[in-house]
């Protein structure tokens, strides 16, 4: 099967055949002809499994067929995200599949100015990419109307309601034109998630697709434990001690990368970063250096980082865990390509503790850990395993004291100083799910 065959138009072919899509991957394969008949769709596929081209070549294609021409502060197709970086790499990816078409694109997202956003709308675009919060801020004052949209996307589902997004789900459903096209892509199909789309998707045709969780078993990995404030000086260790030529490190924040690429220049190493504040230019020049060994150290936010091919490349440092356990797997694989071996070292803090247990029942296997010497951290990583279970260290009891007085005074009874009081039972946290109090939909 090709593209071709998907019932693409050229200008679509020849954009994905300059990035590389050769064959469509089992998502794509699936999703593609369900969005061009224009089915609503209910998609369980995770980070890695070509998601994003599934429901945005066949999107672009229909905005392109069809429909008026958008409107000032108006928008045809939405497509919501969970997260700011995930937006800005949705978007990246859409800009690139539309660079032939004559369609306009934008990602809107809070933590930075709505003025010019707000300002950006005024034309209009075809396809809006957009966080919860700053849509509804960007809604209400009256710089986006949503009468004139064809096709809504969730994507991420289950990260929207685990953010606790389904007020504002509920308010965003409020929002929208009764006849439309709804895509939900999510991780897995919880209950809460058949909620949903219950409430939002109108007879949609529903697809699994089993995401790439196994790392290649070319690409050794083992963990280092460190406390936080030591990770660049363990870095700078490491990197010396084992002779280091040619790395690609991932940090989590664009702050972060900034802050270990000055203090990596300061000692006279030759290093680099890119993420999504830099212009494209920037990142690229720097990505073209690194691959020509001018740059020894290249280090990545995960947006800036989608899509690097590198050949040989021998190590991957995890300076900070993804957030997304997937994008474990999407970065370690940047190594160990093409049968060669690769190396991927992850640099783990206590309060990464969680994410390292997503990641290793994401891939089913433990990783490996190796304590360096005088970097033993002082805040100690608790064990965990590939169940997904954090192997808490049971505290140790109190010791009597051995002073007069036999007992202390608490809250009016007395307590023996042997005894320790129980702990309050934790509870977990109930997460809501959006109710929309509608009518039936209309059939399209």
């Amino acid at each position: 099967m090709t593209f071709a065959t998907l019932g693409l138009i050229e200008p679509l072919l020849r954009a994905l055949e300059t990035l590389g899509y050769q064959t469509p991957t089992p998502v794509q394969a699936q999703a593609i002809p369900a969005v061009l008949a224009g089915r609503d769709l209910m998609a369980a596929a995770q980070t890695g499994t070509g998601k994003t081209a599934g429901f945005a070549v066949p999107l672009l294609q229909l905005l392109t067929m069809e429909g008026p021409k958008v409107a000032a502060n108006s928008a045809r197709a939405l497509i919501l995200c969970p997260t700011r970086e995930l937006a800005e790499q949705v978007h990246a990816s859409v800009a690139e599949y539309a660079q032939h078409l004559p369609l306009t694109t934008y990602a809107v997202y809070g933590g930075v100015s709505i003025n010019p956003q707000m300002m950006k709308l005024r034309k209009g675009v075809d396809i809006l990419v957009a966080t919860p919060g700053r849509l509804i801020d960007l809604f209400r004052q009256n710089a986006l109307k949503l009468n004139q949209l064809q096709t809504l996307v969730l994507d991420e589902a289950d990260r929207m309601l685990d953010l606790g997004f389904s007020e504002e789900l509920a308010n965003i459903y409020r929002m929208l034109p009764k006849k439309r096209q709804t895509l939900l892509f999510s991780a897995t199909f919880s209950d809460d998630i058949r909620v949903l789309a219950g409430q939002m998707l109108n007879d949609p045709l529903s697809i699994e697709v089993s995401p790439r969780n196994v790392a290649a078993n070319t690409v050794k990995q083992w963990v280092v434990p460190v406390d936080k404030k030591r990770k660049p000086e363990l870095f700078v260790h490491l990197m010396r001690k084992g002779r280091w030529k040619q790395v690609l490190v991932f940090a989590k924040t664009r702050n972060g990368v900034d802050a270990l690429v000055d203090k990596l220049q300061g000692l006279g190493i030759n290093a680099d970063g890119i993420h999504g504040d830099k212009p494209q230019a920037t990142r690229q020049r720097a990505l073209d250096r690194f691959k020509s060994s001018e740059v020894q150290i290249l280090v990545a936010t995960d947006v800036a980082a989608r899509g690097l091919d590198i050949e040989d490349l021998p190590l991957v440092v995890n300076f900070d865990l993804p957030i997304v356990a997937e994008d474990y797997i999407h970065r370690i694989g940047r190594t160990g390509r093409a049968g060669n071996t690769g190396e991927a070292i992850s640099l783990v803090c206590a309060d990464e503790v969680n994410m390292l247990s997503a990641i290793e029942m994401l891939t089913r296997q433990t990783l490996t850990r190796k304590m360096e010497p005088d970097f033993e951290p002082e805040h100690r990583v608790p064990d965990t395993d590939a169940s997904g279970q954090v192997v808490k260290k049971p505290k140790k009891p109190k010791k009597p004291k051995t002073s007069g007085g036999g007992g202390k005074r608490n809250l009016g009874k007395w307590v023996d100083s042997g005894e320790v009081a129980p702990a309050e039972p934790s509870v977990k946290p109930v997460r809501k799910v959006p109710v929309f109090n509608t009518g039936p939909r209309k059939k399209k």
